[in-house]
């Protein structure tokens, strides 16, 4: 895939990306937040603050600034990752907004017996929005008509937020142009990715705005390649297996050789996402059960 890396997060500053819709840059770059969370301030006079971020007060206050003078009508949320929602609590005591959007983090499924959930610490387990906002939902705030799209994947709660009447979908961490975004079981389900990833390619948006990195243009064509990309990691993974058991760490040691090594346990992450797919596709088998320690191999009817 063509990522954009090319970004310039102007901390502290509102960067205006279109009329009535600005962008501030959270200052927690990262190997998974890129150079920081994108907040989106939506409207002119009243506003919708969207993903205010992590419980950074700098960041905070930098959103109080850029929206001095206005009203903040409603804080809308994607999903409860540390790096988004923690700040909505931030926010709503300085406003007194509500807050809305996601419902509260949960698993994409159960933990199997001893299983430990790796990405547990990054779920915001204290979040609790005023307003649960289903699918197909659309509100009235701050002058705009704002509709929710539950695409379920990187996490099982997230939302994407398409503005009425407008070419534009905040994709929030389903769509980001600087990397694809990181899918782990049983915070996330590859198939549930998959699934969203589709919905999207039956809108008509063509400009993202991600919650990291640089808004998306051209979207459609490149949701397209994002869909592909998955598709032939699938089939890598379906290849490597066909020479035999494998396990994770062996897996990612063939498909990720060019990948800085620092970077193979989220990999393997990934790759237990297209396993734990795979298996439920009944094309592949693990023993003694799913996990990140399972030794993997062709079910017999994939050989």
């Amino acid at each position: 895939m063509k990522h954009n890396r090319d970004f310039d997060p102007d901390y502290g500053n509102p960067v205006e990306l279109a009329p009535g819709i600005r962008r501030l840059t959270a200052n927690n770059p990262g190997p998974f937040t890129f150079h920081g969370t994108n907040t989106y301030l939506l409207g002119d006079r009243r506003l919708a603050v969207v993903d205010p971020g992590p419980a950074a007060a700098e960041h905070i206050d930098a959103i109080l600034r850029a929206s001095k003078g206005a009203t903040i009508e409603a804080i809308l949320v994607t999903h409860t990752h540390m790096d988004h929602s923690p700040g909505a609590r931030l926010l709503k005591e300085k406003t007194g907004a509500p807050v809305m959007g996601c419902g509260p983090h949960r698993a994409a499924r159960a933990l199997l017996e001893d299983e430990i959930n790796p990405l547990d610490s990054s779920g915001d387990k204290s979040y609790r929005p005023d307003r649960h906002l289903a699918d197909g939902e659309v509100i009235s705030v701050a002058g705009l008509e704002i509709e929710t799209v539950e695409t379920p994947g990187h996490t099982a709660n997230h939302l994407c937020f398409a503005l009425t009447g407008e070419d534009i979908l905040l994709s929030a961490d389903h769509v980001m142009g600087w990397s694809t975004s990181i899918v782990a079981p049983p915070d996330g389900s590859m198939r549930d990715y998959m699934s969203s990833i589709d919905k999207l390619l039956d809108r008509s948006e063509t400009i993202y705005l991600p919650g990291h990195g640089a808004e998306i243009r051209q979207a459609i064509a490149y949701v397209q390649d994002l869909k592909q990309h998955r598709l032939d990691r699938e089939a890598a993974v379906l290849k490597q297996l066909a020479g035999g058991e494998s396990t994770i760490p062996e897996v990612v040691a063939m498909l990720y050789a060019d990948v800085d090594p620092a970077l193979h346990p989220a990999a393997g992450l990934s790759v237990f996402a297209h396993l734990e797919d795979l298996a439920q596709k009944g094309l592949v088998t693990a023993a003694p059960e799913l996990s990140l320690s399972a030794v993997y191999q062709l079910a017999r009817d994939a050989r």
